[in-house]
């Protein structure tokens, strides 16, 4: 009788077992595609039953890259606001899902992002750089609020400004350099913003530039003057 009760507990724990390891992986199925087609229901529930939003498909893709990459833009709010889920992912080229977020223009998903600790001054290529040149206005001014460098350079010394001027749009321009950014900043091919707008044959991001250019002359001019003026007024020395 004690090995007839061992026997039948052993396989009542094989057959629950058996069970979970079918039910994992209908949940996976079913998160992945729910994923895909943006049933943000479904991808809840199994949030909300302890599935991890951090689990990887078959090629290796988190599901929130996933997400952004669809677009499913319902289940990437909803991964991007989930507190275990980890927003500083990367992709094969180094990109973030707030990268492709700013991007693609999508300022409710890059909030959710930024408040669920996705960095918004990642090394090399930032969100910035990738909103400016998506010319997306509203992103290149929440970024900013969000404290991200205005001249932070790519590995090869471009800056959201010059990506602005050859790909945006010239209301991204005229944000950057309202907000500071550096007009003479060159990167490691000796290139300008100006010379990027040139090269993009962007004429309105040309003129604000050139703009921009005239008035820091015009402007460092006047300090110049004002600073032999004061020298000039100085008592001479005994």
């Amino acid at each position: 009788m004690y090995n007839f009760n061992k026997d039948i507990k052993f396989i009542v724990l094989i057959g629950l077992f058996s069970f979970q390891i079918k039910s994992n992986a209908g949940s996976y199925e079913d998160f992945f595609k729910a994923v895909q087609f943006d049933n943000v229901r479904t991808v809840q529930s199994l949030l909300q039953r302890g599935f991890d939003p951090n689990t990887v498909n078959p090629e290796g893709v988190p599901a929130l890259m996933l997400a952004v990459r669809e677009p499913s833009l319902k289940v990437a709010e909803l991964l991007a606001s989930w507190p275990q889920t980890k927003t500083e992912v990367r992709n094969a080229h180094d990109e973030s899902p707030l990268m492709l977020a700013a991007l693609k223009g999508y300022l409710p998903l890059v909030k959710k992002l930024v408040a669920n600790d996705a960095d918004v001054n990642k090394p090399g290529w930032t969100p910035l750089h990738y909103a400016a040149t998506g010319g997306h206005v509203p992103i290149v001014e929440f970024l900013l609020e969000e404290s991200a460098y205005i001249d932070a350079e790519s590995p090869n010394g471009t800056t959201p400004l010059m990506m602005a001027a050859m790909y945006g749009s010239p209301e991204a321009v005229k944000v950057l350099i309202q907000a500071g950014a550096d007009l003479t900043l060159k990167n490691h091919l000796g290139m300008t913003a100006l010379d990027f707008a040139i090269r993009g044959q962007r004429p309105n991001a040309r003129e604000l530039i050139e703009t921009g250019l005239a008035r820091l002359a015009d402007r460092q001019k006047r300090m110049n003057e004002q600073g032999r003026d004061a020298q000039a007024e100085r008592p001479a020395q005994r």
